[in-house]
């Protein structure tokens, strides 16, 4: 996009912006222009002189300053072919190019002024029938001075079917035009535009909402903009056109200050904060997510509110989980899933539930998530699963895709990849691209887990693009991390470890930091694949530290195994420190009984018992593990584990 230079933005820190600076016209084609405009006769070199100076070689305000001489009479003749009637000495050239617009639309016909004004006022973009309902003159005389002002250059018409539409040429035109009416005359027309909208869209207003509410916060109609801007809000997020919706619920706020401070207001002012959680969870807005939040309970407490404070604590217990603070945000879920229950509101257990599952299989609760998300699942039939119940993805779909998660992390494969897949089916069914793209992520990384990584790679892929068409920064960071862990364990080592970096640089610049010491976890492991055992102790110790300060069980099994192979793998192998990293992830492994980190525990320790000779204790370990891959029917790790087997004999 293009901006003027006093425009500040935020996006210089950004790896993939870049700055082209528009400078004026150089020289040789500012002559050129002026050619073209004035003619070639060397008697206009003085004025071309000055115009150039006076404009600093801005070829739009060039070509306004000619307009406004020929205007004024100072110049007289064809296009390319002007000659002066009075001396350069006595012209004036106006400061900047929106004084010459001011005063050239000062100079038109009051009926022509008239409509220019209503025009602007409707838009950059002038639809004729909605400035014929508000142009209080005939249709002849609208046309009439439509074609005058496209004589002009002030407007052009852009679309002559289905129905004319005009553009003005230039937004600064549109800027001044709009800008030369007085407040009262402009809140009037754009009250007028309101109804006229009604009136001629009345059986298809949803089409309409943006300009509907545009022009009733302007007409200051503040109940129906704040209708409108929600309405508008809801269509943007539906097309995870994040952005775009908060921009519509932020004026809706605004709007909100001019109605009069009574319970409906207060209660309207939550339930367009609460309207924010979509949108902001999917730019990963956290901080500006729980200002909304606070704002919202503060009212709703004022309110004795309980339906609404249960569905903050349900978005709380999303943020929490978002910032890593997962024992709070289950503590949160349960007084929502309480809340729910009282006033018999489906939505709000079924977010809630959602929330518990979440929290809790990052815990490492898995049996209490299990519980949980099932509940969804088998309450979510029919009809109710294609219901959304104001979330940005489908429940029925996020419940099957954490479910996965949760059976896959207990060895349960062929149960996670059936939950997975059937999450697949419903997302593609209900055009859930965030749900589609969490769905194949925990596909993906649930045959990752199981030893199949080339299968993993295809779908991971397939997430990894929804997650970037979806606008889903959550999902396509874990889904680049899992892809890129996948590629890694499947032999492309260096394709993988780059995606790998690249994807923990990027999720440490985000305020969702509940995926970033799984990102840095699955940075270790590959490390380790690609035998770079001090990168990958490094990693594996920030995701441990990560993991102890969240609560995370998993993750600081997951990290105590890659630093137990990382000193297992030493020459001479570090056996103490092996060993007892070994201990600390079998004894987290068996607590919460992820049986695949149980079983690589025991490969692990196997495998070193051996390399120091102590072949009784290796010989048992090495039994376990064969016995539980075996259960689990993860073949590549049971090839391994019998590999092992073999050398020991």
């Amino acid at each position: 996009m293009n901006y003027r230079p006093e425009y500040s933005h935020g996006w210089g820190s950004k790896t993939y912006y870049r700055q082209l600076q528009i400078d004026p016209l150089p020289p040789e084609s500012a002559d050129q222009l002026l050619d073209a405009l004035l003619g070639p006769d060397a008697a206009l070199g003085p004025l071309k002189r000055l115009l150039v100076e006076r404009t600093e070689a801005n070829p739009f305000f060039l070509e306004e300053s000619v307009r406004a001489l020929v205007e004024t009479g100072a110049l007289a003749g064809e296009r390319g072919a002007h000659r002066l009637t009075r001396p350069v000495s006595q012209l004036t050239i106006p400061a900047t190019v929106q004084a010459i617009l001011a005063a050239r639309i000062d100079r038109l016909a009051p009926e022509a002024k008239r409509l220019l004004q209503a025009a602007a006022v409707i838009g950059q973009d002038v639809p004729l029938p909605l400035l014929l309902a508000i142009a209080e003159v005939p249709e002849p005389e609208v046309l009439a001075e439509l074609t005058r002002l496209q004589a002009a250059e002030f407007l052009y018409e852009t679309s002559p079917f289905p129905e004319p539409e005009y553009t003005f040429k230039h937004a600064l035109t549109h800027e001044v035009a709009y800008g030369s009416l007085l407040q009262e005359r402009r809140k009037a027309l754009h009250a007028r535009i309101v109804a006229a909208i009604e009136r001629l869209h009345g059986d298809r207003l949803p089409e309409h909402v943006e300009r509907l509410g545009h022009h009733a916060m302007r007409g200051h109609m503040w109940p129906k903009a704040v209708t409108y801007l929600r309405q508008a809000a809801t269509k943007a997020a539906a097309r995870s056109a994040n952005l775009e919706a908060v921009g519509w619920l932020e004026q809706a706020i605004d709007v909100l200050t001019h109605l009069p401070s009574e319970p409906e207001t207060e209660t309207l002012a939550v339930d367009v904060r609460l309207d924010l959680q979509i949108p902001l969870n999917g730019l990963g807005e956290i901080d500006r997510l729980l200002r909304y939040l606070g704002e919202a309970e503060s009212l709703a407490a004022t309110l004795g509110d309980v339906h609404r404070m249960g569905r903050i604590g349900a978005y709380k217990a999303f943020v929490l989980i978002a910032t890593g603070q997962h024992e709070q945000a289950a503590a949160f879920a349960e007084q929502a899933l309480t809340a729910a229950r009282s006033v018999g509101d489906l939505a709000l257990e079924v977010q809630a539930n959602l929330r518990i599952g979440q929290a809790c299989s990052h815990l490492g609760e898995y049996s209490r998530a299990i519980a949980a998300l099932k509940w969804n699942i088998d309450t979510l039939v029919g009809d109710l699963q294609a219901e959304r119940f104001a979330m940005p993805s489908l429940p029925a779909v996020l419940s099957r895709a954490f479910m996965a998660w949760c059976l896959a992390s207990l060895g349960r494969f062929s149960a996670a990849r059936e939950v997975a897949e059937e999450a697949t089916r419903i997302a593609e069914a209900g055009d859930d691209r965030i749900g589609l793209s969490l769905a194949q992520a925990r596909l993906g990384w649930s045959l990752v887990r199981e030893g199949n990584p080339e299968r993993a790679v295809q779908g991971l892929e397939r997430a990894l693009d929804n997650a970037r068409r979806g606008g889903f920064e959550i999902g396509r960071l874990s889904s680049a991390a899992a892809l890129a862990e996948a590629k890694a364990a499947g032999g492309g080592i260096e394709e993988g470890l780059a995606l790998l970096e690249q994807t923990a640089e990027q999720s440490a610049a985000i305020r969702f930091v509940a995926i970033v010491p799984w990102i840095v976890g699955a940075l270790g492991a590959t490390y380790l694949v690609a035998g770079r055992l001090a990168d990958a102790r490094h990693a594996a110790e920030q995701s441990l530290q990560m993991g102890r300060v969240s609560g995370e069980k998993p993750i600081q099994g997951d990290a105590l195994l890659i630093l137990a192979e990382v000193h297992a793998r030493m020459t001479p192998p570090e056996f103490l420190e092996a060993t007892n990293a070994y201990g600390e992830a079998l004894a987290i492994a068996e607590r919460i009984g992820a049986r695949p980190l149980v079983a690589h525990c025991h490969l692990g320790l196997g495998k070193l018992y051996r390399r120091t000779g102590k072949r009784e204790q290796a010989q048992e370990h090495l039994t376990t593990a064969t016995t539980m891959y075996r259960e689990m029917a993860m073949r590549l790790w049971l090839e391994k584990a019998e590999a092992e087997m073999g050398e020991l004999a």
